[in-house]
């Protein structure tokens, strides 16, 4: 469904975009992650064929882009970071308009109106103003309007953020149902969790480069030792100096939290009962572990 060779993006004397190669499968969803700055914004915006690359070639659903971005765009579906509902419709006028960009006719639009409310779980609100929703059902909406003409490729740019944790998951149980039903998504996201449970395959981008790609659960294990002992409590920074290199395997100091990274963690469990002045976390490594690893904790403006 997208396959990218050699692609790059100048702006002035910034490289943005580093000879990026990537390849989506019909049916799979793939993640885009990375931290702020790292291009992917700019490579979604090369894919959908909105900026012109310096180098490389696109090819969209079957169609090359830029040259053919028009044709391509009619088969893709894209939920952006912020909503863009037309507050001066309601939530049904929303779909039909939308619809109508893509040479939909009014019957065939209306035929696709109850379902994608049903999706959205909104049908009690297909009259309602955009005004009188909360963010998740406006994301719940959105997200709807990009199925309207029934794309083949789905684009979803940090779906989920500020959502509270009830509207995430009904996000995440729609996006479900689409992979179940075979369509074809691309997901950037911060929330790594949202990666984890969603992804067939993710690449993490970084400096317009991809530093690493596949399936999620093998980038933690190739990449993480298999657990992480989060210490954090007064005597830290002596316990660092005369433990944590003979019960870690690898740790960093970040702020006031040690995170020791081990095969062992009973090991590391056992020495920390000699200091009980120190508090612990205990957990299985994650896709955020990887992603730190590979990027840095640096904050990125």
């Amino acid at each position: 469904m997208l396959k990218v060779a050699g692609l790059c993006k100048r702006y002035g004397d910034t490289e943005v975009v580093r000879g990026i190669d990537l390849r989506v499968r019909r049916g799979e969803c793939f993640g885009l992650l990375g931290p702020n700055g790292a291009g992917k914004t700019t490579t979604l915006r090369l894919l959908l064929g909105l900026v012109e690359p310096d180098a490389g070639t696109i090819e969209l659903a079957g169609i090359p882009v830029p040259a053919h971005a028009r044709e391509a765009r009619m088969k893709v579906g894209v939920v952006p970071q912020m909503d863009n509902l037309d507050p001066d419709f309601s939530v049904r006028e929303n779909l039909l308009a939308y619809g109508r960009y893509f040479g939909m006719t009014k019957a065939e639009i209306a035929a696709r109106v109850p379902e994608l409310l049903d999706f959205a779980g909104l049908a009690h609100k297909a009259d309602a103003r955009i005004v009188q929703l909360s963010g998740g059902m406006k994301r719940r909406l959105t997200l709807a309007r990009a199925l309207v003409h029934d794309p083949d490729i789905l684009f979803l740019d940090e779906p989920t953020t500020g959502l509270d944790p009830q509207a995430r998951h009904l996000i995440w149980q729609g996006l479900r149902r689409l992979i179940a039903a075979g369509k074809t998504i691309v997901l950037t996201t911060h929330f790594m969790d949202e990666a984890e449970r969603l992804a067939d395959r993710l690449a993490i981008l970084d400096r317009g480069r991809i530093v690493v790609e596949g399936a999620p659960r093998a980038l933690i294990e190739s990449h993480i030792e298999p657990a992480v002992v989060e210490i954090y409590g007064e005597g830290l920074d002596a316990w660092t100096r005369d433990r944590a290199g003979t019960v870690c395997q690898r740790f960093e100091t970040v702020g006031e939290t040690l995170f020791c990274y081990t095969g062992d963690a009973p090991c590391v469990i056992d020495a920390l009962k000699q200091a009980p002045a120190l508090r612990y976390l205990h957990r299985p490594s994650n896709l955020e572990d990887v992603f730190l690893k590979l990027t840095g904790r640096d904050l990125r403006d």
